[in-house]
């Protein structure tokens, strides 16, 4: 396990809402999760406030210098001007943020984020999310970045992406269960009322984000259905206590969560045997059993293609130390 410096790059002008989701995470110190915690650093052009968007002002204790010696960077949505005019970045921050990308961190953006890893090269022949207003202009400006406007997260090993505005709570809670895993990711995601998780595969535009009226929503049979991921469920089971057919309840499922009832019960069943994998010494077969995999070797089907490693060598190395630890973390791409 490990958690480091977060360096986080801001700019004058800068949308609030990405920028406080980064000092959400790995700001406040958790040390029932990790002892140390990560240590967060604020680093604007030059030390001192920060005007971010609505007049809001950050103290940035660092100038860019401080991206260097960084354990993992990010750059949050960067100020409007430079996504919807031609306006070049600062090559200050280009330059600072190519450094720090050699020097070794991982680098990590959320929403437009990725236009400044774009300027600075780190996306050339990657692919790469960013909010879906905006993805298009990206692959415009850089042709050599693999655009993916249809996924929450891009998990690329040593550089990860985001879609627009939630979709950095996703990404930066998917850091911190690379880091400290599932447990600890799913104990800070209760302290924030998040709901499950949610993998960087699933779509990050869906047509009825809001449940049309008369629906009651989709949230107590999902909870319903995560507190009980050993039994056998099925989507006509779900159907059935949401009070809707099979039909309508997939239909209004995938409106609602972009993916479907059983893959998001996949994902779902996979997190769980991550968090037994990590926190106890049940065998694999019982690992299979709880998480409603069945068997160990139906685990292994499914995890080991998610995770890059089977589920034996997952808990040896999770447990090895934080190298290993990245290791396999880079392996784990959605």
């Amino acid at each position: 396990m490990t958690t480091g410096t977060v360096a986080v790059a801001a700019l004058d002008d800068m949308p609030l809402f990405e920028l406080s989701i980064a000092c959400q995470v790995f700001g406040p110190e958790r040390l029932d999760l990790a002892d140390p915690w990560y240590e967060l650093r604020m680093c604007g052009l030059r030390p001192g406030a920060v005007r971010s968007e609505f007049g809001f002002t950050v103290d940035a204790g660092h100038g860019l210098d401080g991206l260097a010696g960084a354990d993992t960077v990010i750059v949050p949505a960067l100020p409007y001007v430079y996504v919807e005019t031609e306006r070049t970045l600062p090559a200050e921050l280009t330059g600072a943020l190519a450094e720090a990308a050699r020097g070794g961190a991982r680098m990590v953006s959320l929403c437009t984020g990725a236009f400044a890893l774009a300027a600075a090269g780190l996306l050339d022949g990657r692919r790469a999310a960013t909010h879906w207003i905006f993805a298009d202009t990206l692959a415009r400006r850089h042709p050599r970045v693999r655009v993916d406007a249809s996924v929450l997260y891009i998990d690329d090993g040593d550089v990860l992406t985001s879609a627009g505005r939630s979709a950095g709570v996703d990404l930066c809670l998917h850091l911190l269960r690379r880091d400290l895993g599932a447990d600890a990711a799913n104990r800070l995601a209760r302290t924030m009322v998040l709901p499950a998780h949610r993998p960087g595969g699933q779509a990050q535009y869906i047509e009825l984000a809001v449940p049309s009226p008369g629906d009651e929503g989709l949230g107590p049979v999902m909870q319903w259905a995560a507190e009980r991921l050993d039994r056998p469920l099925t989507v006509g089971e779900l159907a059935r206590r949401a009070r809707m057919s099979p039909r309508t309840f997939a239909r209004r499922f995938a409106a609602t969560t972009g993916t479907t009832p059983l893959r998001w019960l996949l994902d779902q069943r996979l997190t769980q045997a991550r968090r037994l994998l990590e926190s106890t010494d049940l065998p694999v077969d019982q690992v299979a059993r709880r998480s409603g995999l069945g068997s160990a070797a139906n685990l292994r089907r499914h995890f080991t293609p998610k995770v890059g490693v089977p589920p034996s060598d997952y808990r040896r190395t999770f447990r090895a130390g934080p190298s290993d630890t990245t290791r396999i973390a880079r392996h784990d791409h959605h």
